[in-house]
């Protein structure tokens, strides 16, 4: 790592990092076709299928690296800030409402969408468009103090409020039992419902990239002489930065994030390329702009209130085991879940 360092600096090797990891998780979630979204949808149509399968393979596998990679001590997560900030109760459970609800409507979340664009899908690429505008006006904008207020209901500090491990007293090794025990019977409910062996691996692949982005980020950090943020796969936030360094200024400042969005975005459309599903996508009537644009606005800004996005706070921030994070993804599903159900009972437009 100080080789790297050397040669590319700090910024530099933590950019090289994020296109890594962003790769590999491109890669793999095209393959496993891992989206939120979808497994939600089942939940709520009564059956419990692949797309469950897929994202509880991957949620487990994610946990069981990360808090492995603790145990071995390799990892050091109580300086990362999903663990050491100050975080807000109100803002994961409302967020994350938020974002369930938006994903239904956009057919996909911040993830997918990026995954989905990257093959040709011009639906998601409009829609993670606006999602990242609206994100940025949430986050700094003209929509950052209504998200603050909300914010403020109710403050968790950084610490040990906010790590489920010291909550509950267990080690990581705990966690990891735990994350195995899960992580089999995943894999035998895929089985069941004849989900691939290639699916299913590269299911495990998705936590893989989180864990490894946890991994690197760290052992950066503990190299450099520099402050650097300990994080993982997150899309809202460095998908803004990504968009608003390529439009506001002339030389964009490396991060993990800065590689982390292309680096997904070429995973993914090579992997769809080789597999002959890249293909032109467009708005349609059965897909009416109107509900996709409903959608990134309340992803948008739910993610920001929420910490995350389905896979920053439901994988990063899951594996990671932080209150706020596993609150936001428990608040995903409900959301999601019930407006699903809700739509199911709209009646069908008919063409004319």
């Amino acid at each position: 790592m100080e080789t790297f360092i050397d040669l590319f600096g700090d910024a530099g090797t933590l950019a090289i990092a994020g296109v890594l990891v962003g790769v590999l998780f491109g890669i793999t979630a095209q393959k496993s076709h891992f989206c939120l979204r979808a497994a939600t949808v089942e939940v709520a149509e009564g059956g419990l299928g692949p797309q469950l399968a897929v994202w509880l393979i991957a949620f487990t596998s994610s946990l069981f690296l990360v808090q492995g990679f603790v145990a071995l001590e390799w990892l050091e997560l109580s300086d990362s800030r999903t663990i050491a900030s100050t975080g807000s109760i109100s803002g994961a459970v409302i967020g994350g409402v938020m974002f369930g609800v938006g994903m239904i409507l956009a057919r996909g979340c911040a993830s997918r969408l990026l995954v989905l664009a990257s093959c040709g899908n011009l639906r998601a690429l409009v829609t993670g468009l606006i999602l990242t505008l609206v994100a940025q006006a949430a986050y700094t904008g003209v929509l950052s103090p209504a998200r603050e207020k909300i914010a403020g209901f109710w403050i968790v500090p950084g610490g040990e409020a906010r790590d489920l491990s010291a909550l509950f007293d267990v080690s990581p090794m705990v966690c990891v039992a735990v994350a195995i025990g899960g992580l089999a019977q995943a894999v035998a409910f895929a089985a069941r419902r004849n989900v691939p062996p290639i699916r299913m691996l590269s299911a495990a692949g998705v936590g893989l990239a989180v864990a490894l982005g946890w991994l690197m980020t760290f052992a950066i950090a503990q190299t450099s002489f520099e402050v650097v943020p300990v994080s993982s796969v997150t899309f809202t936030g460095p998908a803004t930065d990504t968009l608003m360094a390529l439009v506001t200024q002339r030389n964009v400042l490396l991060s993990f994030g800065i590689g982390l969005v292309p680096g997904v975005a070429a995973g993914a459309a090579a992997s769809a390329i080789l597999s002959g599903e890249w293909k032109i996508e467009r708005f349609g009537p059965d897909t009416p702009m109107e509900r996709y644009l409903a959608g990134a606005v309340l992803m948008g800004s739910g993610a920001m209130l929420a910490g995350g996005c389905a896979v920053g706070a439901g994988l990063s921030g899951g594996s990671a085991m932080s209150l706020t994070a596993w609150l936001a993804v428990f608040s995903m599903w409900v959301g999601a879940v019930i407006t699903h159900r809700l739509m199911m009972r709209l009646p069908v437009p008919q063409r004319s």
